[in-house]
């Protein structure tokens, strides 16, 4: 008896909250996340949108008079030819790992947790991809001749340089693009077909028909689906490593001090889970209390992404100390200068605020208290990426500013126009994710009916 006693007691101790909260029914999931498409749109959300594509438009403008004027408009100079543009090509990168990680990774691995959060970050991935690469074409100044780029022959038939870091963006970038879009719209289809059977409106149903391919949920729908969606899972997670180790590539493959550096490529990964989770968590937050998803989005969920991103910071704060120690061990006083110089010359304040937003804040989460509490993770989560985006600012602007001849070195200081593109890109990502949000499931209805108890083949024998 006494045994018994103590392992109820050991199983209600260790016994983890449920992933969804409430009482939910397989109907009510359906209704409640089906309604937000359905019904009407939310003052809320047209205040967002109008907000996000007024900075969209600003981006839009900015790129206009970049195109009249020439990138003399941004702050670049000799010797920092990389200004904003490559930063926040890389930050937006960064921002797309979150989304395949959640959806090809843990599902890989069976993580159930990951079924409420990750149709909006693969949505969140395409977005920030798009954002990416916006900045690659606008950089090369001459953006006539942006196509040679592309690994396609120009009328002069002269092949584009395959040794260009470019190049190998284009590639790895556009493979990632491809195959997420791919993987989210896999998983969009059972939805689609629900809201193609829920649609009153004619061109609603057509439309919803169509982009659903005929999906009726029989048993050998659901068999071909589940293999599909099992092997763009695994086309998908080499892309979590290889894609940001391509961009990271970009700057190891030069002879530039502070890049030059082998810890690139695993840092880089580090770096763009840990932002891009940070940037599903605010996202993830806002939805939730927007549209009244709490028994949807638990604490569970949030506090698991916490801890991934306590993980990831501290991988990050070690490749920052390696750094250090590389560049003193080597014995290379180029190397050693480099990163005196991030710490304590003219950058040091972009340095310590990469490291307060990166190392230190993040361990906080070691407290249940702070990681399981919503205004304390949204505030951090908002500390991080203003930490990621600042290391690469960090790595790209000081490297360059200091290089091997003092007699080069310069400051560089952005204008109002590389202030307008990096806040326009903001824009265009929100812009694009509200509308997703809007028009499309958010969340996968089809992967949460899965996860409840209904789910178990024997609930109902267990509960007669």
């Amino acid at each position: 008896m006494s045994v018994s006693v103590q392992e109820t007691a050991a199983t209600t101790v260790f016994e983890e909250p449920p992933l969804i909260g409430g009482k939910p029914t397989f109907s009510s999931i359906t209704e409640k996340i089906s309604g937000i498409v359905e019904g009407k749109t939310k003052k809320a959300w047209f205040v967002l949108f109008g907000l996000a594509s007024s900075l969209a438009l600003i981006l839009f403008g900015s790129i206009g008079f970049l195109f009249y004027e020439g990138i003399g408009i941004w702050g670049i100079n000799n010797p920092v030819g990389w200004g904003w543009a490559i930063v926040n090509f890389v930050f937006w990168v960064g921002i797309g790992h979150a989304g395949t990680l959640i959806s090809a990774v843990l599902f890989i691995f069976r993580q159930k947790w990951r079924t409420s959060i990750n149709r909006f970050a693969e949505a969140m991935t395409l977005f920030a991809v798009i954002c990416a690469l916006v900045f690659p074409g606008i950089h090369v100044g001459r953006v006539w001749m942006a196509y040679f780029m592309f690994p396609i022959p120009n009328q002069m038939q002269m092949w584009p340089n395959f040794r260009s870091p470019l190049l190998w963006d284009v590639f790895a970038v556009g493979t990632y693009f491809t195959v997420s879009l791919m993987f989210w719209y896999t998983g969009l289809i059972p939805d689609l077909a629900t809201l193609r059977d829920r649609a009153k409106a004619r061109f609603r149903k057509i439309m919803f028909g169509i982009f659903s391919l005929g999906w009726r949920g029989g048993n050998k729908q659901w068999k071909n689906y589940e293999l599909a969606y099992l092997l763009l899972a695994g086309l998908s997670t080499p892309l979590v490593l290889s894609v940001h180790s391509v961009v990271s590539t970009d700057f190891a493959t030069s002879v530039i001090p502070g890049w030059h550096s082998t810890i690139f490529p695993p840092y880089f990964v580090a770096g763009a889970i840990f932002s891009g989770f940070a940037m599903v968590l605010t996202l993830a937050i806002i939805a939730r209390k927007i549209y009244g998803l709490e028994h949807i989005l638990t604490i569970r969920h949030f506090e698991k992404m916490n801890m991934v991103i306590m993980v990831t910071g501290m991988m990050v704060g070690y490749a920052y100390s390696m750094e250090f120690f590389i560049a003193w061990y080597s014995g290379n006083e180029y190397e050693t200068f480099t990163f005196l110089n991030r710490a304590f010359g003219q950058y040091a304040w972009a340095y310590w605020i990469m490291i307060s937003c990166n190392v230190l804040i993040p361990q906080l989460f070691w407290f249940k208290k702070i990681r399981t509490n919503i205004p304390a993770m949204f505030i951090i989560s908002i500390f991080v990426n203003i930490g990621m985006w600042f290391e690469r600012f960090v790595i790209t602007v000081t490297s360059l500013a200091n290089d091997f001849l003092p007699s080069s070195w310069d400051y560089f200081s952005p204008t109002i126009f590389d202030i307008s593109m990096l806040v326009g890109s903001f824009g265009l990502f929100f812009s694009l994710f509200l509308l997703f949000i809007r028009f499309l499931p958010m969340v996968s209805m089809a992967e949460i009916k899965g996860v409840l108890p209904q789910a178990d083949p024997h609930y109902y024998k267990k509960h007669e």
